[in-house]
């Protein structure tokens, strides 16, 4: 009972709350209207936040090349890790306010985009990360923010959260406030032709799982259950063809949409057991998250299934999977059986061997906890059945 008034309460705090959208530059070759933001916010120091891969791949060079050629100066933070720490946003603070940075240019995937909004938010509020940690910690302006993805997953681009690693303690924390949603948003699909199949993959489940828990959550509306349709819709279509034509230009465009469509989504109606558990594997054993997702999402698919299955059925009539003859419960598991099929033809795999059973009902915990009161399920699980899902990813 409490849990529900809780959901209720949140659902409508959610409708009142404004959530920006960034302003979107999106086709190829528009990686250089970076330049032209800085030249019209009349800024003329920023700070790149990447990794050493995209440095070393000469990505980040294509960058700095536009803004070279602007006369623009930058300072080139490259040491973002898969889930980012709060050791390294503390150095990016620190090299941020050494430089006299004015702005800040995050070119990357979401790892890197959560921790150039960390860095940001710790600027402008002159905190550790750690103190921001939560809601709306920081109801601040941040300095003009401009987001390149480099995968079509995390739709960070879109979102009001950064996701930080303690890992002194083995487990993920956020900061979640609007003012994060980034000013700019500039998706190239040429960025994402040379993506490992691989990362394409997990990247793209990532994606999916954010809008089918938008999708089936409490706190879904029209625009955002249409949002969400629409990023559905295309990585069905179009991820198969990314993953296996690498070189696709439409297929990596209508991903990156996909992606960012997604995040729109989620970051306006939160994300669900997927996301909880996928947190806890991620800090304990840094698994990608987005293979994390892809692993646990048909099973937290056939467990959400009972209390669901009438959102299942409309998507799998959307896709045409399912004929609309065809009643709910039936074409509920027909959508179940596409996302299993999907995870199939990307080669996902079903088990991970760094999972220790003992580990579990720690893990299970602190999954339940997560999810309790914050995220807007469909149907409520135990830890004991948390822990029943874990169990199967064990590697035999």
């Amino acid at each position: 009972m409490i849990h529900s008034l809780f959901i209720f309460i949140r659902r409508y705090v959610n409708r009142l709350i404004n959530i920006p959208l960034p302003q979107l530059i999106s086709g190829p070759e528009e990686l250089g209207q970076a330049a032209k933001i800085l030249k019209d916010v009349n800024r003329n120091n920023t700070f790149i936040v990447t990794d050493s891969t995209l440095v070393r791949l000469g990505i980040v060079k294509k960058l700095t090349d536009y803004l070279d050629k602007a006369q623009l100066h930058y300072v080139v933070f490259e040491e973002v890790t898969p889930d980012p720490t709060i050791a390294v946003i503390e150095h990016g603070v620190s090299l941020y306010q050494q430089n006299q940075c004015d702005s800040v240019i995050v070119l990357g995937g979401g790892s890197v985009i959560d921790c150039g909004k960390a860095i940001a938010a710790s600027v402008v509020k002159n905190k550790n990360i750690q103190r921001l940690s939560g809601l709306f910690k920081v109801r601040k302006k941040l300095p003009p923010f401009i987001a390149i993805p480099t995968t079509a997953g995390t739709g960070s681009e879109a979102t009001l959260v950064a996701v930080i690693t303690d890992p002194s303690k083995k487990q993920k924390f956020t900061v979640i406030d609007p003012c994060l949603v980034p000013h700019y948003a500039i998706i190239d699909p040429l960025l994402m032709v040379g993506l490992p199949a691989k990362i394409t993959a997990e990247t793209g489940i990532d994606a999916l799982t954010h809008a089918v828990e938008s999708y089936i959550g409490l706190h879904g509306t029209t625009q955002t259950k249409s949002y969400s349709l629409e990023a559905i819709q295309r990585i069905f279509t179009y991820l198969p063809q990314a993953y296996q034509q690498g070189g696709n230009l439409t297929a990596r465009a209508e991903m990156s949409l996909a992606s960012y469509y997604a995040g729109v989504a989620f970051t306006r109606t939160s994300i669900g057991y997927v996301h909880a558990i996928a947190h806890q594997l991620g800090g304990f054993y840094h698994i990608p998250h987005g293979l994390a997702n892809a692993v646990l999402l048909p099973h937290v698919l056939s467990f959400s299934c009972e209390k669901a299955y009438q959102q299942y059925a409309q998507i799998a009539y959307h896709l045409g999977i399912a004929k609309q003859h065809e009643n709910e419960a039936e074409a509920a598991q027909l959508f179940i059986q596409a996302v299993k099929a999907l995870n199939n033809t990307l080669n996902i795999q079903k088990t991970f061997s760094e999972l220790k059973e003992q580990d579990i009902p720690l893990l299970a915990k602190r999954a339940i906890k997560e999810a309790y009161c914050e995220y807007p399920v469909p149907k409520q699980m135990t830890t004991t059945e948390c822990e029943q899902i874990l169990l199967k990813l064990l590697d035999e």
